[in-house]
């Protein structure tokens, strides 16, 4: 079993398929992933007039602040794919707020709350400007976050499980209770993979209407 510190210099998962710990010469690439798979897992290029903030909303942080639990799906055409993920969601939110966020609202208009006036990337830069809260009493048992994108050349091979198999691994071995994937109410499929690979979906009076979180213990 993996450890917190273990170092995945290149993980070979067959059929040209690796895995390795993600860099900081990944960032490019990583936010051109999260853009093509930002639309609930379609190519979000046309409706984004931004094409960096996805990514630096839910990749590069998980890179800069987490890299024992970042890592890149390559093949020989180069990084497909993504797992990041965090061991404590609360630690992670207040670097967000404190460290991250800050920076880049000094390049970003504030598009105030009025979503019908939301234009293009809009939405992303009010998140930025506003940050919805990443933790909830609803998810006191599962401490941990992911998040996992492929492109289209990586998906149905199974590699997605494996990868979310070798993140938990090793929060696991960080003994930590339980983990969350936050999805997009719209975003069938991947509820319909999550619950394949164990996970369920988070229900109970306390659970935000428009909230869809898939949790797992991990002890």
């Amino acid at each position: 079993m993996a450890t917190a510190n273990d170092n995945i210099a290149h993980l070979d998962l067959g059929n040209g398929f690796a895995l390795r710990r993600a860099r900081r010469d990944d960032h490019h690439t990583l936010k051109e992933i999260c853009l093509k798979t930002g639309d609930s897992g379609a190519n979000a290029s046309e409706i984004e007039d931004d094409p960096d903030l996805l990514g630096l909303i839910y990749a590069i942080p998980y890179q800069v602040f987490e890299p024992n639990y970042a890592f890149v799906l390559e093949d020989v055409e180069g990084v497909c794919g993504y797992v990041l993920g965090t061991p404590d969601t609360e630690r992670f939110e207040k670097r967000l707020l404190a460290e991250w966020y800050p920076p880049l609202r000094a390049h970003l208009r504030d598009p105030g709350p009025d979503r019908s006036a939301w234009q293009g990337s809009d939405w992303a830069r009010y998140h930025i400007h506003h940050p919805p809260n990443l933790t909830h009493p609803a998810l006191a048992a599962y401490p941990a976050h992911g998040h996992i994108d492929l492109l289209p050349r990586a998906q149905g091979a199974g590699l997605g499980a494996r990868m979310i198999d070798i993140l938990t691994d090793r929060l696991r071995a960080a003994n930590v209770e339980g983990i969350h994937l936050g999805v997009a109410p719209t975003n069938a499929r991947a509820v319909r993979f999550y619950e394949k690979i164990g996970f369920t979906r988070l229900r109970g009076t306390d659970v935000p209407d428009d909230a869809l979180w898939m949790v797992k213990p991990l002890r």
